[in-house]
C-alpha cells in the first residue's frame, strides 16, 4: 500500500477557508529550552525578576519560540502533509507577547492560490496566533508550492 496524504491538494484549497488548530501552552521549560536553543538568552525571556521591570511586567516568550509553535501547529492540522513541495516565505507581525501559561492556536485562512505549470502551485495563508483570551499575538501570512491533484513531481530542476 503506497502512502496516502492527508494534505490537501491545490484544487482543494479555496479562497477563505478557514482552518483553526489545537491549543499549545506555553511553559517555563519551554523559554529555557529555546533559550538554550537558539543562545538567546535575553532577559526578558530568562529572568524573572527582570521581567518585572518591563513593559509586560514578567517574562515573556521568545517570538520565533511562538513562531515555531505556530507553524507546528499548522503541521498537525494535516491540510500540507504529503502535499507541500516547498516552504516559500512567511511574513509576520508580533502585535502582542505570549508569556507562560498562555494557551495559544492559530487560525489559519486561505487568502490566494495560484496555479503553476508543471508544479501545483502556491497558496498563501494567513495565520492569525491567537491566545485563550482570543488576543492576537502574531499575524501575518505563510506561503507554500503544494502539489495538483494527479500531479508527480520528480524533482527540483
Amino acid at each position: 500500500m503506497s502512502f496516502q496524504p492527508r494534505g490537501k491538494y491545490l484544487q482543494d484549497f479555496q479562497v477563505g477557508q478557514e482552518i483553526v488548530s489545537a491549543g499549545r501552552t506555553i511553559t517555563e521549560t519551554d523559554l529555557v529550552n529555546f533559550a538554550a536553543l537558539t543562545w538567546d538568552t535575553n532577559p526578558m525571556h530568562t529572568d524573572a525578576e527582570y521581567g518585572k521591570t518591563t513593559l509586560f511586567g514578567e517574562r515573556i516568550a521568545h517570538g520565533m519560540l511562538g513562531l515555531s509553535y505556530a507553524i507546528g501547529l499548522v503541521w498537525q492540522i494535516g491540510v500540507l502533509e504529503g502535499t507541500v513541495i516547498a516552504f516559500r516565505g512567511l511574513e509576520m507581525k508580533f502585535k502582542g507577547p505570549l508569556k507562560i501559561g498562555d494557551t495559544m492556536h492559530v487560525v489559519a485562512q486561505v487568502v490566494e492560490t495560484k496555479p503553476i505549470r508543471n508544479a501545483g502551485g502556491i497558496v498563501v495563508i494567513e495565520l492569525r496566533v491567537l491566545n485563550q483570551r482570543d488576543e492576537v499575538s502574531y499575524q501575518g501570512t505563510m506561503t507554500v508550492l503544494v502539489k495538483g491533484r494527479g500531479e508527480v513531481i520528480t524533482s527540483a530542476k
